[in-house]
Parts: C-alpha cells; structure tokens; sequence
C-alpha cells in the first residue's frame, strides 16, 4: 500500500509538476512515510522541490499541544527555515498572508474516519481559501483507520463549527481525499484541486479493514489518538467530551474506556444490555477501575467500561456500532440516576452558547433522545437509519477506492 506522499516521494513525473513553484505542506506528526521520516523532511530533501512555508492544523505540526483549545504559535522551522503557519492558534482560516507563501499546497493528514476530527474542518478552510485566491490544492491521500461503515445522526442547519464542518454523519466513511471531493461538490466551490491517490488501499480488507495493519506502523496523529483500537471507538467515545464522563484522557488507553467516581460501572452494563444488546455487536465490554493523572476527575479512582474491539485477535467491522454504544451507555446511566449530572456545561471549541453534546452531535436529537425516558432504541435508530442510508448515497460519486 502506497499512500499519496510515498507515491509523491516515489514518482518523478509528479515532482516535475511542482519545480518552479512554490510548494507548502499542511501536516501533523503522523505525516509520514513508511520509514516514520516525517514528510516535511523527506520533501525538503527532493531535489528541484521549493518548500516555502508549512502549516499545522490542532495540536501542532509536530502535536505539541495536549488538549483542546490550547493553541499552537506560528514559528520559523529551525531545520528548514521557512515559516509554519498554526491553523489552530490567532486563526482557523487561513489569511491571505499565509496564502501567498505558496503556489501549491500539499495537504498530508491522517484522518480518523470522524466528523468531529477537526482536520477535515481544516481541509475545507483551506479548499475555501485556495477557491477565493486562485491556489492549487495536493490532497495526499491516507487511509481511513474507521474503514467504510457509516454510522450517526447527519449534523442538521445551523450546527456548523470548527467541530462540525458540514452535513455528515459522525462516522463518514471517506479518505481525506474523498472528502475534498464532496466538499467541493457540497460547496459547490471552483478550484484547482488533485487528489494524489493511495495505491492498493483496501478498505475492506481484513485483518485491518481501513488500517494497513503488518504494513504500516500507527503514529498518533493528536495526542490522544494513541492506537487502531481508539480510532474504531472515536465515533463514539468523542461524545463523551460532552459530558462529566472521563474518557479516559489521563489514562494509558484515552477514548477507549469511560467511567467517573459516582458510576457503577456493572449496573450501567447490566442495562446497556437490557435496553439495547443489539447495539453492543462486535466488541467486548469490560468494567474496570482507572485513576485519570489529568483532565475530568484527575487522581479521583473511576469506575468505568473498556470497549474492547479484537475479540481474540479479530475486529467484526461491519457490526460494530461504536455511536450506538455510546448513546446506549448514556441512556443506561439516565435511567439509573434520572438526575445525574451528565452533559457538560463549558465552552467547547469556543462556543459558548451551545451545550457540547449538541455541538459534537450536530444537533440536541441525541440528547433529547438519552434524557427522553420515553424514547426507545428504534426511536434513535429510524432517525439515525435514514440519515446513514441518505450519506452512503450522496457519497457514492466521491469514492476512490
């Protein structure tokens, strides 16, 4: 399997279409190729190429930054000596200033497979701002780690932010690269953008279905995104952001598991599996203790569940419904404690006058639903089921692969 920057750093031709221009790269740690030389250096060493500038998106270009909302600074590259500009610091947008550092830009992010992942924000901000100025836009293109399933209530009208970047469901089922192309189909936007495809990505391949497992070694690409097993739960487990929940951020296995002092973890699980056990497919659910070092709950000792998704070295892709679950273990603590204190009221991503848990979800569906004592798993599952049928059409044009 060749990712669209080995095939770059592969082909000659490709590297004649970029001498005598101006060429920045918009990447973060997990840019690499497959000897983990970060892409940043590999290009620099091409002969005939003219880096001019870089960009990160969250967490930095070479993931300095732990947390949300803590911002990364502009700095001069000490090895390149070009400016690198954070997408993630004074701005979200690119400005005019950071464009006119390049003629061409190559943009090489490790995507999760999730809308909330800010960097697909980022790649419509950028594909917005080349539109507007007339730039030349590289997609190089990495594989999906989620795979194709489709999964999650479509974020309504008017729930757009940097945590939401357009109509789609929390687990989207694209490469980087199929997202610019629904973006600019979505946006309806006029702009010289290539994608540079992967070679020999199979999506539906086992034993990684989406992650070249035995080919490629994982390197996070933010902080907390430590291996496979988190990228398959995060279509899920994001949501817990949202809430007073720790997911386990200050943990060795962060977005994987979840709990707080003032759970019981085995009631929760006794009745995720009584209201909804079909939504529990393809993984195993362990209860477990944990004493977070940072972040929600630091150093108080958790109860909590770990989602375990290789059942005795195997992964059931196409069963395993991580938004389900989450929105199940949810419900299961509302009917146990009708009055826990659940969603998270704080300023999420710099919206401070939208709960969390409706930013993250793109609506208040979700959490209408859980704090519904009425509504039942087919109320979720009609709205989700129509939402997902309607994304895997309208994404049928952009596949690759």
């Amino acid at each position: 399997m060749q990712t669209g920057l080995d095939r770059l750093l592969a082909d000659a031709a490709l590297q004649r279409r970029l001498k005598g221009r101006r060429v920045a790269y918009l990447a973060h740690p997990a840019s690499v190729t497959p000897l983990l030389t970060h892409g940043l250096d590999a290009l620099a060493a091409l002969p005939g190429i003219n880096l001019t500038a870089a960009f990160g998106p969250q967490h930095g270009l070479r993931g300095d930054k732990q947390d949300n909302m803590m911002e990364s600074p502009d700095f001069i590259d000490p090895v390149h000596k070009i400016p690198v500009f954070s997408l993630y610091g004074e701005v979200r947008r690119p400005t005019a200033q950071m464009m006119d550092s390049f003629d061409v830009l190559l943009v090489d992010m490790q995507d999760l497979g999730c809308r909330i992942y800010t960097f697909i924000t980022t790649l419509r901000y950028v594909l917005e701002a080349a539109a507007a100025l007339g730039k030349t836009v590289w997609v190089l293109d990495r594989p999906n780690p989620a795979g194709r399933p489709v999964e999650g209530l479509t974020l309504r009208a008017g729930w757009q932010s940097f945590v939401g970047a357009g109509p789609i469901p929390m687990r989207h089922g694209l490469t980087l690269g199929e997202l610019a192309r629904w973006f600019i189909a979505d946006l309806k936007l006029v702009v010289d953008c290539e994608i540079i495809a992967m070679h020999d990505w199979q999506a539906d391949a086992a034993p990684g279905f989406g992650w070249p497992s035995g080919e490629r070694s994982w390197v996070n690409p933010s902080p907390n995104a430590p291996n496979v097993a988190m990228a398959r739960c995060y279509a899920g487990t994001v949501m817990l952001e949202g809430t007073t929940l720790s997911e386990g951020r200050g943990t060795t296995r962060p977005l994987e598991l979840f709990g707080a002092p003032d759970i019981d973890a085995t009631a929760v699980l006794a009745t995720m599996q009584k209201i909804a056990p079909h939504w529990l497919t393809g993984c195993v659910l362990r209860p477990c203790w944990f004493e977070p070092t940072f972040h929600k709950h630091a150093h108080a000792l958790c109860q909590g569940i770990q989602i375990h998704v290789d059942i005795a070295g195997q992964y059931e892709h196409h069963i395993f419904q991580p938004w389900r679950l989450m929105a199940l273990a949810f419900k299961a603590i509302r009917a146990l404690q009708p009055d826990y204190l659940l969603w998270r009221d704080f300023a999420y991503e710099y919206e401070q006058d939208r709960l969390a848990i409706d930013l993250i979800n793109g609506s208040e569906l979700l959490r209408e639903w859980v704090d519904d004592a009425t509504a039942l798993p087919g109320d979720l599952d009609v709205l989700a089921k129509a939402d997902e049928s309607a994304w895997c059409e309208t994404r049928q044009p952009h596949l690759l692969y």
